[in-house]
Protein backbone atom coordinates (compact mmCIF):
# COMPACT_ATOMS: atom_id res chain seq x y z
CA UNK A 1 0.00 0.00 0.00
CA UNK A 2 1.63 3.36 -0.92
CA UNK A 3 2.16 5.40 2.19
CA UNK A 4 1.34 8.96 0.29
CA UNK A 5 -2.02 7.72 -1.30
CA UNK A 6 -3.32 5.85 2.00
CA UNK A 7 -2.47 9.48 4.14
CA UNK A 8 -4.24 11.10 1.20
CA UNK A 9 -7.04 8.54 1.37
CA UNK A 10 -6.97 8.80 5.39
CA UNK A 11 -7.16 12.56 5.60
CA UNK A 12 -9.91 12.90 2.53
CA UNK A 13 -11.86 10.17 5.15
CA UNK A 14 -11.78 12.50 7.77
CA UNK A 15 -12.56 15.51 6.41
CA UNK A 16 -15.79 13.68 4.70
CA UNK A 17 -16.78 12.10 8.35
CA UNK A 18 -16.37 15.43 10.17
CA UNK A 19 -18.48 17.64 6.70
CA UNK A 20 -21.05 14.43 7.11
CA UNK A 21 -21.23 15.26 11.12
CA UNK A 22 -22.14 18.68 10.46
CA UNK A 23 -24.79 18.53 8.07
CA UNK A 24 -26.38 15.85 10.53
CA UNK A 25 -27.33 19.78 11.54
CA UNK A 26 -29.70 19.72 9.03
CA UNK A 27 -31.17 23.25 7.47
CA UNK A 28 -33.16 23.97 10.50
CA UNK A 29 -30.02 24.71 12.29
CA UNK A 30 -28.79 26.74 9.23
CA UNK A 31 -31.67 28.81 9.47
CA UNK A 32 -31.51 29.22 13.33
CA UNK A 33 -30.50 33.11 14.14
CA UNK A 34 -26.98 33.69 15.47
CA UNK A 35 -27.02 36.25 18.64
CA UNK A 36 -23.65 37.67 19.53
CA UNK A 37 -23.54 35.30 22.61
CA UNK A 38 -24.29 32.23 20.60
CA UNK A 39 -21.03 30.13 20.84
CA UNK A 40 -22.02 28.03 17.82
CA UNK A 41 -18.62 28.87 15.68
CA UNK A 42 -16.87 27.29 18.15
CA UNK A 43 -18.86 24.42 18.95
CA UNK A 44 -19.06 23.63 15.39
CA UNK A 45 -15.25 24.19 15.25
CA UNK A 46 -14.84 21.60 17.94
CA UNK A 47 -16.83 19.17 15.75
CA UNK A 48 -13.76 18.76 13.79
CA UNK A 49 -11.24 16.81 15.22
CA UNK A 50 -7.42 19.15 14.92
CA UNK A 51 -5.49 15.93 14.68
CA UNK A 52 -5.16 11.98 15.14
CA UNK A 53 -2.67 9.86 16.68
CA UNK A 54 -2.07 6.78 14.55
CA UNK A 55 -1.87 3.30 16.67
CA UNK A 56 0.06 0.23 15.06
CA UNK A 57 -1.71 -1.21 12.17
CA UNK A 58 -2.44 -4.83 11.32
CA UNK A 59 -3.21 -6.88 8.36
CA UNK A 60 -6.95 -8.11 7.86
CA UNK A 61 -7.36 -11.58 8.68
CA UNK A 62 -9.79 -13.00 6.57
CA UNK A 63 -9.57 -16.50 8.08
CA UNK A 64 -13.56 -15.77 9.87
CA UNK A 65 -12.25 -16.01 13.28
CA UNK A 66 -12.99 -12.81 15.48
CA UNK A 67 -9.84 -11.02 16.06
CA UNK A 68 -9.68 -8.29 19.32
CA UNK A 69 -7.90 -4.63 18.28
CA UNK A 70 -6.86 -2.91 21.37
CA UNK A 71 -6.45 1.49 21.38
CA UNK A 72 -4.92 3.12 23.97
CA UNK A 73 -4.31 6.27 24.18
CA UNK A 74 -2.68 8.47 27.67
CA UNK A 75 -4.20 11.99 27.94
CA UNK A 76 -0.16 12.89 28.76
CA UNK A 77 -1.42 16.97 28.95
CA UNK A 78 -2.07 18.66 32.21
CA UNK A 79 -5.43 19.76 30.58
CA UNK A 80 -8.63 17.38 29.94
CA UNK A 81 -9.22 16.76 26.24
CA UNK A 82 -11.34 15.59 24.06
CA UNK A 83 -10.73 12.60 22.66
CA UNK A 84 -12.71 10.02 20.31
CA UNK A 85 -11.44 5.98 19.55
CA UNK A 86 -11.99 5.10 15.96
CA UNK A 87 -11.33 2.02 13.90
CA UNK A 88 -10.36 2.48 10.21
CA UNK A 89 -10.21 -0.87 7.85
CA UNK A 90 -8.25 0.46 4.46
CA UNK A 91 -8.54 -1.12 1.22
CA UNK A 92 -5.65 -2.00 -1.00
CA UNK A 93 -4.83 0.95 -2.99
CA UNK A 94 -5.13 -1.10 -5.92
CA UNK A 95 -8.74 -2.40 -4.99
CA UNK A 96 -10.81 -4.75 -4.44
CA UNK A 97 -12.71 -1.76 -2.47
CA UNK A 98 -14.05 -3.32 1.07
CA UNK A 99 -17.27 -3.35 1.54
CA UNK A 100 -19.55 -3.15 4.79
CA UNK A 101 -20.57 -6.09 4.62
CA UNK A 102 -17.09 -7.90 4.56
CA UNK A 103 -16.40 -7.11 7.73
CA UNK A 104 -18.02 -7.58 11.20
CA UNK A 105 -17.31 -4.81 14.03
CA UNK A 106 -17.93 -5.14 17.46
CA UNK A 107 -16.75 -3.14 20.39
CA UNK A 108 -16.67 -4.34 23.87
CA UNK A 109 -18.84 -2.64 26.40
CA UNK A 110 -18.18 -1.46 30.10
CA UNK A 111 -19.91 -4.84 31.17
CA UNK A 112 -17.86 -7.08 28.98
CA UNK A 113 -20.11 -7.72 26.47
CA UNK A 114 -20.23 -7.17 22.60
CA UNK A 115 -21.78 -4.97 20.75
CA UNK A 116 -21.91 -4.55 17.03
CA UNK A 117 -20.81 -1.25 15.51
CA UNK A 118 -21.84 0.34 12.44
CA UNK A 119 -19.38 1.40 9.58
CA UNK A 120 -19.18 4.16 7.30
CA UNK A 121 -17.11 3.66 4.42
CA UNK A 122 -15.38 6.52 1.94
CA UNK A 123 -13.06 5.87 -0.69
CA UNK A 124 -12.20 2.51 -0.02
CA UNK A 125 -12.14 2.78 3.49
CA UNK A 126 -14.54 1.25 6.35
CA UNK A 127 -14.48 3.47 9.62
CA UNK A 128 -16.27 3.67 13.06
CA UNK A 129 -18.30 6.63 13.97
CA UNK A 130 -16.05 9.63 15.66
CA UNK A 131 -19.67 10.93 17.06
CA UNK A 132 -20.55 8.10 19.33
CA UNK A 133 -16.92 7.32 20.87
CA UNK A 134 -16.15 11.00 21.34
CA UNK A 135 -15.40 11.68 25.50
CA UNK A 136 -13.89 14.29 27.79
CA UNK A 137 -9.95 12.58 28.83
CA UNK A 138 -9.37 13.77 32.39
CA UNK A 139 -5.40 14.92 32.42
CA UNK A 140 -3.41 12.42 33.26
CA UNK A 141 -6.05 9.19 32.29
CA UNK A 142 -5.47 6.73 29.75
CA UNK A 143 -8.51 5.54 27.28
CA UNK A 144 -8.69 1.95 26.47
CA UNK A 145 -11.34 0.37 23.86
CA UNK A 146 -11.00 -2.94 22.66
CA UNK A 147 -12.63 -4.13 19.17
CA UNK A 148 -13.26 -7.18 17.87
CA UNK A 149 -13.06 -7.68 13.81
CA UNK A 150 -14.24 -10.77 11.92
CA UNK A 151 -13.82 -11.06 8.38
CA UNK A 152 -17.30 -12.10 7.04
CA UNK A 153 -16.02 -12.30 3.02
CA UNK A 154 -12.89 -14.51 2.71
CA UNK A 155 -11.49 -12.79 -0.52
CA UNK A 156 -11.44 -9.39 1.62
CA UNK A 157 -7.82 -7.84 1.96
CA UNK A 158 -7.11 -4.83 3.57
CA UNK A 159 -5.46 -2.88 6.84
CA UNK A 160 -7.25 -2.10 10.04
CA UNK A 161 -5.69 0.61 11.47
CA UNK A 162 -6.58 2.01 14.68
CA UNK A 163 -6.17 5.86 15.81
CA UNK A 164 -7.47 8.43 18.39
CA UNK A 165 -9.26 11.56 17.09
CA UNK A 166 -7.98 14.43 18.98
CA UNK A 167 -10.44 17.77 19.31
Amino acid sequence: MSSKNSRLRVAFLAVAVAAAGLALAGPAAAATPQTATTVSTAQQASAIPVDFVDLATSPLTADGESHEVTLTYRNDSAADRTVAPQLLVESPDAGPFLDPTDVKVEQRTATGCWKSVGLGSQTGTLFTDLTTGRRTLPAGATLTEVYRVTVTDPAAEGTVHPRIALY
